[in-house]
């Protein structure tokens, strides 16, 4: 088959017309077209008066190689490529260890189901609860303020991303379509097909926990394991090789393929790595507020008079602005329609995330307005010092909601002139189990709170009505993405301990659900290759400077 990419059509464009559109990109007669598959469907809306419908589409025909070759310059008609997954190599007979996979996340998943599907029958280890299970305890926390700290948004089966938005898409370069094998293991677990061809394809958290649920399922039929409620509480670390785990039950399991899955706020596994002597650097990370405002605002500001067409759904956005200050204030996790969620996973923390349904329905708009932190310039030295920059502002979070899980929240005209808010305006708070109206300036560093000053009043002029004196702003933001990284080398293992796989975004290799996944089948294949001994033409290693991805980039 060929694709075809950049076919342009109208928003409401009849059915027949993408036939006669790919007629006339081709120059082809009726009967020259034996069929057509829709591939992705995105929208351009730069010009809200003229919105139109972007398709991608994979076409068969009874001449591929003559309308090839007429099209050999035409980086829009292009041949098919095979994005079926193919398994690097298969387990023996008879193994001599099983592969340990630690987190049950986006990344842990995919990485036990890849080695699962290759004959390993890896052990998974994850500290939190069952996902119907966790489901209940992070009910506990929005609702009535009782926190688990180790069943919770942060931890658990599905991850983070079972109580997110439920984006699938990312800027990482994906040469061999992994992203792919991702979204088609997650139509068969459940998801609309429909994240197939969007440009944006999203789940939401209920659709993500029956998924997650089938997916487990079908790692455990292959043979996998999975342990709930099992915690790793030190590392055994021989001549830089990994040898072996001790879990919270007790138990020494002996291990030297282990894939560390663990996501962004495992804290104390980071800390045992190091004091393991495990390699690990600081790395850039952001910080901010969310912000919500009526969602109806910003469908009008994006989509003008065709906002509500069922095609396009809620708008969402993408701000930047780069400050006097030096430092970059940027939009982040954006969730159409959705709430914003307590996120922390530690006592006496305040964290905010944002979550979306698959409706997108809720009457706000939310989305993170942070501003990056950079290591070297805020906290040089010690490689985990983020974790404690993280959880100071968290902290002051916590005291400036009242000290009971509420969080702390200002309106944007408060903010921008300095005081404290005494109530709530037009924009309602969605955060449970609530908020308290303060003056957000406490809860984070002078140079975050000028940033924000001055780019609320930028994205103003990108989005009318961004910076409005009702928009309700809630603290604080801080798990953008891991403020560490654990050093891998080609072979994807940490640089100074091997048969130790970093992977995701705790290890700081990926920033949202199809990236992680994408990290996880990687780091699968390396880990199973080295334990066969096997080599593949198709390196599993990225470019360092793909290796190096950061939330921000990501999202």
């Amino acid at each position: 088959m060929l694709r075809l990419t950049e076919i342009r059509l109208p928003l409401d464009h009849p059915p027949e017309a993408l036939r006669a559109a790919v007629l006339e990109r081709l120059g082809i007669a009726d009967d020259e077209l034996l069929e057509f598959k829709l591939f992705r469907r995105g929208h351009d809306a730069r010009k809200r008066s003229d919105i139109r419908l972007v398709y991608t589409l994979d076409v068969a025909l009874r001449d591929e190689a003559s309308v090839l070759a007429r099209f050999s310059d035409d980086r829009h008609v292009t041949q098919t490529p095979d994005m079926t997954y193919h398994p690097v190599t298969q387990a023996p007979a008879t193994l001599a260890s099983r592969p340990v996979v630690i987190g049950f996340g986006p990344c842990g998943i995919f990485a036990a189901l890849i080695l699962a599907e290759m004959g390993f029958r890896p052990i998974v280890l994850e500290r939190g609860k069952a996902v119907r299970e966790r489901t209940k305890d992070t009910w506990a926390l929005w609702r009535q303020s009782q926190l688990n700290p180790e069943s919770n948004v942060q931890f658990g089966e599905g991850g983070a991303g079972t109580f997110s938005d439920g984006k699938l898409y990312s800027q990482v370069k994906d040469p061999r379509h992994l992203g792919r094998k991702v979204l088609s293991e997650f139509v068969a677990a459940g998801a609309p097909e429909e994240i197939l061809y969007v440009s944006k394809p999203h789940i939401g958290t209920f659709r993500l926990v029956s998924m997650v649920e089938k997916m487990r399922t079908k790692i455990e039929a292959l043979g996998g394991e999975i342990r709930f409620q099992t915690r790793v509480e030190d590392f055994d670390v021989v001549d830089g090789k990994m040898r072996g785990l001790r879990l919270s039950n007790g138990e020494c399991l002996a291990a030297d393929h282990v894939v560390l899955a663990v996501g962004h706020s495992a804290r104390d596994s980071f800390r045992a790595l190091h004091a393991r002597g495990v390699y690990i650097e600081a790395k850039p990370f952001s910080i901010g507020l969310r912000i919500e405002h009526p969602q109806s605002l910003i469908d009008r500001a994006r989509f003008g008079p065709r906002a509500g067409h069922p095609l396009l759904g809620a708008a969402d956005y993408r701000l930047v602005h780069h400050c006097k200050n030096g430092r970059t204030a940027y939009s982040f996790c954006m969730c159409p329609g959705g709430t914003v969620v307590a996120a922390t996973s530690e006592t006496g923390c305040v964290v905010t995330n944002g979550m979306s349904q698959y409706s997108r329905n809720e009457r706000n708009a939310n989305s993170a307005i942070v501003v990056d932190v950079d290591p070297e310039r805020d906290y040089p030295g010690d490689p985990l010092a983020g974790i404690d920059f993280q959880h100071h502002w968290e902290s002051r979070a916590f005291e400036a909601g009242g000290g009971d899980y509420r969080a702390p929240a200002q309106r944007v005209g408060d903010f921008l002139a300095g005081r404290p808010s005494e109530s709530a305006g037009e924009v309602e708070a969605s955060y449970t189990p609530g908020v308290r109206m303060t003056d957000l300036a406490t809860c984070l560093p002078d140079f975050v709170v000028e940033a924000l000053r001055e780019a609320l009043p930028a994205f103003e002029r990108q989005i009318r009505g961004f910076a409005m004196a009702d928009a309700l702003l809630t603290g604080v933001e801080t798990r953008t993405s891991s403020p560490i990284r654990i050093r891998r080398d080609d072979s994807l293992q940490s640089i100074n301990t091997r048969g130790l796989y970093p992977a995701g975004e705790g290890a700081g290799y990926a920033g949202g659900i199809l990236s992680a996944a994408i990290d996880g089948i990687r780091v699968a294949e390396a880990a199973a290759l080295d334990m066969t001994g096997a080599q593949t033409p198709d390196p599993v290693a990225q470019p360092a400077r793909q290796r190096e991805v950061i939330a921000r980039k990501v999202l």
